[in-house]
């Protein structure tokens, strides 16, 4: 059985791209969204001293990735209307891709079972936004990298990648809610 959702809508692309920027705007915008699982594993895991870190034990990061898609997942079905992700389940078989990890048969069930809308915004790589902190610790080229891998895991699963513009947020968001179908608000 296929868990399917038109009204869950992914935004992905490579780190450093205004997806969270974009994902913050349009929760103040009133639409519900969900959160990245990355930044938030790394911000538990270094709080508690955990191994589940992408430059310490990358298999065990994208098990936690996995993991906290997955609960966003359930989490949106109990919202009423559309859900923006900042990343999904796809994006955890791009990152392992990237690294030269196997993907487990696992997550690609996964990725075939809990499925978004078929429309999904990518954010292309944007050299004048990129920055680096301390739980973005890839160079622009990596996060060029990341994006292509994210990409291919989506096309493989049969979602057709809309690019967003390098634009402001304000655009951005316009943007989203007429591709997404939504009425603006």
């Amino acid at each position: 059985m296929q868990n399917h959702s038109d009204r869950f809508f992914v935004l992905t692309g490579g780190p450093g791209s205004g997806k969270t920027t974009l994902i913050e705007a349009l929760k103040s915008a009133g639409l519900s969204t969900a959160p990245e699982a990355g930044r938030g594993i790394i911000r538990d895991q270094t709080a508690i001293g955990g191994p589940a870190l992408p430059w310490q034990d990358p298999t065990l990061f994208a098990e936690l990735m996995l993991s906290w898609e997955l609960r966003s997942w359930h989490a949106a079905r109990s919202e009423p209307g559309p859900v923006f992700f900042d990343r999904g389940v796809p994006d955890t078989i791009g990152y392992l891709r990237l690294g030269g990890l196997p993907v487990p048969s696992h997550l690609t069930r996964a990725a075939s079972t809990f499925r978004y809308a078929r429309r999904v915004f990518i954010a292309p790589p944007w050299p004048e936004v990129f920055a680096q902190d301390e739980e973005r610790k890839q160079t622009l080229d990596e996060a060029e990298r990341t994006y292509h891998s994210v990409a291919g895991a989506y096309a493989e699963l049969g979602y057709e990648l809309v690019p967003l513009p390098l634009a402001p947020v304000e655009e951005r968001v316009r943007f989203m809610v007429d591709a997404a179908g939504l009425p603006r608000t």
